[in-house]
């Protein structure tokens, strides 16, 4: 049996306004963005008590990350609000506090085309066009059958048969011939009274 995943339960919730510009004032313009990101990490290690500090266990969200990014990576916010999430397997998850309208439409926005794609997708399931085809083909073996008597389809078999034949004799003949021009032996007579028999 397959293990149901359990999801974890909310232990801890918080909103922080992160202090930032004092870390990424450390490091080369080129590194700041990179280093905001740490200094959050860093931040919620220790004021959300994971005792391990270990900054892996903490998930930062793709807004928040696109938020410290917006203005380049030499120019990331000096203080960002967010809200921590800790769940009960220590996991810590970051996202905006407040997200700004833009964004807010634009989620909306994309919400609102999967919805549509899912109801496309439902709409057209693979097992009604299954069930569909396999109908539409019943019915057409049905009219065939109702349209060819029994005795018409004898005689298309009885000439299916005789073509066959006729075609298997054709190319005996012509595999005799060509035989014979590989060897350069000239073809043996045949008499009239071996064809009679």
């Amino acid at each position: 049996m397959a293990k149901k995943e359990i999801e974890p339960k909310v232990v801890l919730e918080r909103e922080y306004i992160i202090p930032l510009r004092r870390e990424w004032l450390k490091v080369p313009e080129y590194k700041r963005a990179n280093k905001a990101v740490k200094a959050i990490k860093k931040f919620l290690v220790r004021h959300m008590k994971i005792y391990d500090r270990d900054l892996r266990k903490v998930k930062v969200d793709i807004l928040l990350n696109n938020e410290i990014r917006f203005r380049g990576m030499k120019k990331p916010p000096a203080k960002i609000k967010v809200k921590a999430v800790k769940y009960d397997n220590d996991i810590v998850k970051v996202e905006l506090a407040e997200i700004p309208q833009v964004l807010k439409y634009k989620i909306e926005r994309e919400k609102k085309q999967k919805e549509k794609v899912e109801k496309k997708k439902e709409e057209k399931k693979p097992e009604e066009k299954k069930e569909e085809l396999e109908k539409k083909l019943e019915e057409e073996k049905k009219e065939e059958e109702k349209e060819e008597k029994p005795e018409e389809k004898k005689e298309k078999e009885e000439k299916r048969e005789a073509g066959r034949e006729a075609g298997l004799k054709i190319a005996k003949e012509e595999h005799r011939k060509m035989k014979h021009e590989v060897t350069g032996k000239k073809q043996p007579k045949i008499h009239r009274m071996a064809l009679q028999k």
